[in-house]
């Protein structure tokens, strides 16, 4: 079974501009791997902004609700106790908990929001078949389109790949999963 093509580009440069030529292209479903982060590589493949600032935003702050609700119960309903003449309802006593919970929920949400949207754990990947992949941790910099995109096609996308500079071109095979 095809799983997709795998392109091997001289340097970071080039692997820039093949990635923006694939784009242009119209492949939706393709990766660059390098081995270093490479400036301006989101743009290229135009990746839009994670979701996940939002997510974390927004279960920091509910731990934060959650965390001044539960004490302002506690203090001013359920256990309504004057102790030195302070007042049930003394927010400034709350701050602590309030943060606390606001980290809490933020880190919790960090994890599991980037776990679903990087699809994780994903335990194997279609571009290790590849022998040449190896060089991916060390100076090899790759393009992989997988074969659910909508424009991939065995022939056309190797030649397209050759032609805008793609090296050692091959097709993704192996066994079902």
């Amino acid at each position: 079974m095809i799983h997709g093509i795998l392109a091997e580009f001289r340097n970071p440069l080039d692997l820039m501009h093949a990635a923006e030529k694939v784009r242009d292209a119209g492949y939706n479903k393709f990766d660059c791997h390098s081995p270093f982060p490479v400036h301006g590589m989101d743009q290229a493949m135009g990746l839009k902004r994670s979701k996940l600032g939002f997510v974390i935003a927004f279960f920091a702050i509910l731990g934060g609700l959650i965390g001044f609700a539960l004490q302002s119960w506690t203090h001013s309903i359920a256990y309504p106790l004057t102790i030195s003449g302070k007042p049930l309802f003394a927010w400034q006593a709350y701050i602590i908990i309030i943060f606390a919970l606001f980290v809490l929920f933020g880190a919790i949400s960090a994890v599991l929001g980037m776990l679903h949207f990087n699809r994780l754990p994903r335990f194997h990947h279609p571009v290790f078949y590849s022998e040449n992949f190896k060089k991916a941790t060390d100076d090899g910099f790759f393009i992989s389109i997988e074969s659910e995109d909508s424009k991939f096609s065995d022939t056309e996308t190797k030649s397209f790949l050759e032609s805008i500079g793609g090296d050692n071109v091959e097709l993704l095979e192996g066994d079902d999963e």
